[in-house]
């Protein structure tokens, strides 16, 4: 009971948040190839990763609670708001989830979530009609649904930090950048010297801001 009192051994919540953020993407990701799955794949079992740790059991801090008590003594290590790793090593005070580096993680995820809905639109509008998808947030990165996992992996580990979750972040941003090699050599074997002309323009992952580029490209 004390793990459970303590904000841990929640294993509904962590099954429920984990399902939210799961069936949230795949009904806009909306995978279709294997290519899809296992960047669909690689991103749920980090989401799955980090509550597990965050509602479940704290496996970080277990392996860190030798340094951690050594150098914060009188921390309930134990205890929700110590999960918050960044809180606890800037020596941040008060609640965890008012802090200015937890707000900034909100506000990526919810920027993250907004991505995948603003992208999926625009690529499933494209595929129905056959054309190129090159408008919308298209018109700025080429991949903007890996970007969006990307961002909120990223908001993620600044909200709350995982050994495990750490390890994956490089892993899967090495998997979403090869992945993205595969998908761009299909989609010019298919659209040819019109998707080299815009990839030519237009960044892969990190939008290039206050410069739009205006794309004469012409769809079939």
């Amino acid at each position: 009971m004390e793990s459970i009192t303590n904000g841990y051994g929640l294993w509904t919540v962590v099954l429920i948040n984990s399902f939210i953020f799961i069936i949230f993407t795949f009904s806009f990701f909306k995978p279709k190839t294997s290519r899809d799955w296992r960047s669909f794949g690689g991103f749920s079992a980090f989401i799955i990763a980090l509550f597990t740790e965050m509602y479940g059991f704290p496996l970080t801090i277990y392996f860190l609670s030798g340094w951690l008590g050594t150098s914060f003594p009188g921390l309930n290590l134990l205890t929700h708001d110590a999960g918050h790793l960044w809180y606890t090593l800037l020596g941040l005070e008060g609640d965890p989830h008012t802090a200015p580096i937890h707000l900034l993680s909100n506000v990526l995820i919810f920027v993250g979530m907004y991505m995948i809905i603003s992208a999926w639109r625009v690529l499933h509008a494209a595929q129905q009609k056959g054309v190129m998808a090159n408008n919308g947030l298209y018109a700025y990165i080429r991949h903007p649904q890996y970007t969006a996992f990307m961002l909120i992996m990223v908001a993620f580990l600044l909200q709350w930090p995982t050994l495990l979750t750490i390890l994956m972040f490089p892993v899967l941003v090495w998997v979403y950048r090869r992945l993205a090699k595969q998908e761009e050599i299909e989609t010019i074997d298919r659209f040819g010297d019109d998707y080299v002309k815009y990839a030519e323009v237009t960044p892969a992952f990190i939008p290039a801001w206050g410069r739009r580029k205006l794309l004469n490209i012409e769809s079939h």
